[in-house]
């Protein structure tokens, strides 16, 4: 037994150092940005799978391999370097079922049925594995035009009379983010996922806008043939310095499946149940309490290793409980383009909203029923400090985000017809625990 486990051993070690020393010292290295970009490029996608896999980052190995695995299902070499990195972090229920369906195969050689019934005999006494703890941070600063809002006539309605809105205000916002995940395999093809984050968010004019936020989700992945599924439930807690606090509770469906090699379908729906705290420094509060359906639909698609859109439509309702003038329908359509540059990966998108309401706001204007249109323009850069100091970031897991965003909204009402720039650049570290 014990030179069966020592040769288990030695050829799990020589598929992954055959596999993951493989021409990679002459190769870029691959972010999991260019990954997002071409997620069915076989090439592309296992020397990203390579070079985390050196690093020692085995969940993103993982996850790349799985997916591949969903690609490729008759990939000999695919399955077995992900048999053998589950092997290493101790995942015996996902590297049981990886088994199962390799020897349901009959283009297999007798080395590799052999090392399946080695690692069948490993893997027999062994627990399920552990959870992995994961660690997000980020700092973001943002310098808008209007950060009031101003409309461009700089008139606004009021209980049917035309009024002064004032003038536009540059402001510049900070605010932090952490995020706290806990995952594990839940079953032979799910996994659970819970996470909870904070948000503070100060201006330096507009303080009556600064908030805190908190919140806790919790959702389990699935796949069922080619459909990857999450259902999913979040709920937050948004405390306002000058508005009263709102709680929001929501739970849905989001899925994608992959339609050929370059193709992705997305789709998703959500239910929303949001109320405000009335109290002496917002008596109208309750006014915006409401429920709300969602649904979504997206493709992706990939050019190349460099290009690749993204399309989305999307329809929501909300149903206001007390004031009849907050329900509203939104119509979403979105498009973007994303490059996926070796200095960098760039966004470019266009996404344009139409808000229809049902009923007329009294305390705005009794003789108009608001309807809106916007357009917002991105254009967004994402670049790894890996990439410029290897040293300082092996791993790439610090990223540098650069974002420009223009919205131009029109309404025929004053209020809600402005317009505003803004300019953010953050910074971002993931940390990941076995």
């Amino acid at each position: 037994m014990f030179l069966h486990l020592v040769k288990l051993k030695l050829v799990l070690a020589s598929i992954f150092l055959l596999i993951t020393t493989s021409a990679i010292s002459s190769e870029k290295k691959i972010t999991y940005l260019d990954v997002l970009q071409n997620p069915n490029d076989l090439d592309l996608n296992m020397k990203y799978a390579q070079q985390q896999g050196e690093a020692g980052n085995f969940k993103q190995t993982i996850s790349t391999l799985e997916r591949l695995n969903m690609v490729y299902p008759n990939n000999t070499e695919i399955q077995l370097y992900l048999l053998s990195v589950l092997v290493q972090i101790d995942s015996p229920e996902k590297a049981k079922t990886i088994i199962e369906e390799m020897k349901l195969r009959r283009d297999l050689e007798a080395d590799d049925l052999e090392t399946l019934a080695e690692i069948e005999t490993e893997l027999a006494g062994r627990e399920p594995g552990l959870w992995t703890l994961g660690i997000e941070m980020g700092l973001t600063s943002l310098w808008t035009n209007n950060a009031n809002s101003v409309s461009k006539s700089r008139l606004k309605m009021d209980t049917d009379e035309r009024v002064e809105f004032g003038s536009a205000k540059h402001d510049r916002t900070g605010s932090g983010a952490l995020g706290v995940s806990m995952s594990r395999p839940f079953g032979e093809q799910s996994s659970i996922l819970i996470s909870a984050t904070h948000t503070t968010s100060d201006q330096y004019q507009e303080l009556d806008d600064d908030f805190q936020s908190y919140g806790f989700s919790i959702a389990l992945d699935t796949v069922l043939a080619n459909q990857f599924l999450s259902p999913y439930l979040i709920t937050s807690k948004t405390d306002n310095t000058a508005d009263a606090s709102s709680f929001s509770f929501m739970y849905g469906l989001g899925g994608y499946f992959l339609a050929g090699e370059r193709n992705t379908i997305t789709y998703g729906y959500s239910f929303t149940d949001s109320k405000a705290d009335r109290n002496s420094s917002d008596l109208t509060a309750n006014d915006d309490n409401a429920i709300g359906h969602g649904i979504s639909l997206g493709h992706d698609f990939s050019f190349s290793n460099l290009i690749s859109t993204s399309l989305g439509l999307g329809f929501s309702d909300s149903d206001a409980r007390a004031d009849p003038g907050n329900d509203a329908e939104t119509y979403d359509f979105s498009l973007g383009i994303n490059f996926a540059f070796p200095w960098a990966f760039v966004s470019v998108s266009s996404a344009h909203s139409f808000n229809d309401y049902k009923k007329a706001d009294t305390s705005i204007d009794s003789n108009t029923i608001r309807s809106d249109y916007s357009n917002t323009l991105s254009i967004g850069l994402t670049k790894a400090v890996g990439d410029l100091l290897p040293a300082f970031d092996p791993n790439r897991r610090l990223f540098i985000n650069l974002s420009y965003e223009e919205v131009e909204s029109e309404s025929n009402i004053l209020n809600y017809d402005y317009e505003t720039d803004s300019f953010s650049l953050g910074i971002a570290r993931s940390f990941s625990f076995n």
